[in-house]
């Protein structure tokens, strides 16, 4: 066949990106560059002649047929047509096809370019897998979304009932604690009364048995107090007032004499000075170290308090020996409903005495720490800025 002059240069036309076809209406391939003839496995000449159906699947053929052949005789072209061309092997190799209808002198001629399609068909596949796969994720992230909210608002409705029941438990143990004060009052009111009568010595030794259990459960009421105040938000009150510390404290010792007949308590001091203090509040406070210090302290020795007076406020400390406090105790150490020791005593406490300690410091714009030391003992220290008086 003779090149043709519509027809590109040869190097052009063999050599092209795609595969080239010059076909008679009738479907006889008059041209098939070499691309193609590469792709489907065949040399030119084995092509040249044949028809273009030859090298079509059974249903490509149908598909020419009655779509894209009526419609090049009706518009002169098609684009993007997807058809399956046979490699000689066998095997089907997928194209799409661009067509212009061409008429010239020698006939009605159809132009093809073909290109294969195999690596866009598995890019769409993986576009495909890969838009699935990404629904799937989005159907159980918004089913992750859901649970979790249910699960927030579960959350949000267990912890506002706890908070519930944890204010209504704060209010019944600061109402059971405000109604246990007044009848251990009395109590410790009328054993006091009843010891200027008493000619027993047995006798004697049960009313200050029964005394003692008093001013225990009193303190214990009184911390309680205190406990319920704070986690209600009202936090420790203080009433300030002008105050000779070192007879306050004095005072205090020689009651807790009283109080822990069991123990030695001495007070050493360094100075003295007068300042705007709460005086109930300083004597709850020594009186809960002081009962620390008998409850796991070693009572063969000593407790002694210690007063040391400065320009910058007051330093009082509380030291006994004893078990010393361990390391992994010390940081929770001032958290209500902790103790020091696991030691069981008769004169523990409930475990609020240092936490309340530490509120009372604190009121008073004070601070607390701790030492424990095998061999020098146990220290609770407590600095006060000692305001002047008058000073709110």
């Amino acid at each position: 066949m003779s090149e043709t002059p519509e027809l590109p240069p040869t190097s052009y036309f063999e050599y092209a990106p795609c595969g080239l076809v010059v076909m008679a209406m009738d479907g006889t391939l008059l041209r098939a560059n070499q691309t193609l003839c590469d792709w489907l496995g065949y040399d030119s000449t084995s092509m040249h002649a044949c028809s273009f159906d030859q090298f079509l699947t059974v249903a490509g053929r149908m598909f020419r047929r009655t779509h894209w052949e009526p419609l090049m005789s009706m518009q002169g072209s098609v684009a993007e047509v997807k058809v399956d061309l046979q490699h000689r092997d066998g095997t089907v190799v997928p194209m799409l096809l661009n067509g212009i209808r061409h008429d010239s002198a020698e006939g009605i001629r159809y132009h093809l370019a073909l290109f294969v399609t195999a690596q866009r068909d598995r890019n769409e596949r993986a576009v495909f897998v890969a838009m699935q796969r990404a629904e799937e994720l989005l159907a159980q992230k918004a089913s992750a979304e859901a649970a979790l909210q249910r699960a927030q608002a579960e959350l949000a409705a267990a912890y506002k009932n706890a908070q519930y029941r944890a204010a209504l438990a704060e209010r019944m143990v600061a109402v059971a604690s405000h109604d246990l004060k007044n009848p251990m009052t009395a109590i410790k009111v009328a054993t006091e009364l009843l010891g200027s009568d008493i000619q027993s010595e047995r006798a004697r030794r049960l009313l200050d048995s029964i005394s003692t259990s008093a001013e225990r459960a009193q303190r214990m009421i009184v911390d309680l107090l205190d406990f319920a105040s704070i986690r209600l938000g009202q936090g420790i009150s203080i009433r300030r007032q002008q105050v000779d510390l070192l007879k306050t404290v004095d005072q205090c010792v020689s009651e807790l004499r009283i109080v822990f007949a069991g123990a030695s308590i001495r007070h050493l001091s360094r100075g003295q000075g007068v300042a705007e203090i709460d005086h109930d509040r300083m004597q709850q406070m020594i009186g809960n170290l002081v009962a620390n210090s008998a409850a796991y302290g070693d009572l063969h020795y000593p407790i002694t308090l210690t007063t040391q007076f400065s320009d910058k406020g007051v330093i009082l400390s509380v030291h006994n020996h004893g078990p010393t406090i361990g390391e992994e105790m010390l940081p929770t150490l001032f958290d209500p409903m902790t103790r020091g020791s696991p030691r069981q005593d008769a004169l523990r406490s409930i475990g609020l005495g240092l936490f309340i300690v530490k509120q009372i410091a604190e009121a008073h714009g004070g601070r607390i720490s701790v030492t424990s030391h095998a061999v020098y003992g146990t220290s609770f220290i407590v600095h006060l800025p000692v305001m002047p008086a008058g000073t709110q």
